[in-house]
């Protein structure tokens, strides 16, 4: 019985903390100035893309199901919801990426430094240095959103991502920066 209470009480202490990180996470964020790395929204089941695929055509791409067209379009309505400001939006050039960052956020530029590198790992290092300096930045007003991969956002920043899960990013400069945590698909419905 002692042990019940305890656990008890572990939880009924953990569960508060939790609710006001979240909150704090959101007034960071409603403050601006930092970098948001989320993972595309839903996709049709799989894993990569079709052999033979272009990044001209989307048809030869796994593409965003309509849960996750859905789920993005959420996204934006809970940003601009809690009045968070995104002044940069730039994405991968897989359609699944541009479809994510359009329907969340309306404009967006394609930057190939997001580019999955699940299968052509030859640009790995340009990609993160790239990406390294652009996260390392403060952003002048608003915050900057980056739609990327699962497999480029864990080997960035070190989180493992579910599709739609955004990793918010404080610059500290010279190309470096902090994880201040990670707002899940679940938290953005």
């Amino acid at each position: 019985m002692g042990r019940l209470v305890t656990c008890a009480l572990v939880v009924l202490l953990v569960v508060p903390t939790v609710a006001g990180a979240d909150e704090a996470l959101w007034s960071l964020l409603r403050a601006g100035g930092h970098v948001l790395v989320m993972r595309h929204a839903a996709t049709d089941p799989g894993t990569g893309d079709p052999p033979g695929f272009t990044l001209d055509d989307c048809a030869t791409q796994r593409n965003l199901s309509a849960r996750g067209r859905e789920d993005a379009r959420r996204v934006g309505e809970v940003f601009r919801a809690r009045g968070v400001p995104v002044s940069v939006v730039l994405s991968s050039r897989w359609c699944r990426c541009l479809d994510t960052a359009r329907l969340a956020f309306g404009v967006v530029e394609p930057w190939a430094a997001l580019d999955s590198m699940f299968e052509d790992k030859s640009k790995s290092d340009e990609q993160a240095r790239a990406f390294r300096e652009r996260a390392g930045t403060r952003p002048a007003n608003g915050n900057v959103v980056l739609v990327s991969h699962g497999v480029n956002i864990a080997a960035w920043t070190g989180v493992s991502t579910a599709q739609g899960d955004v990793v918010v990013l404080t610059p500290s400069g010279r190309a470096t920066f902090r994880v201040a945590g990670t707002l899940t698909a679940v938290d953005l419905r």
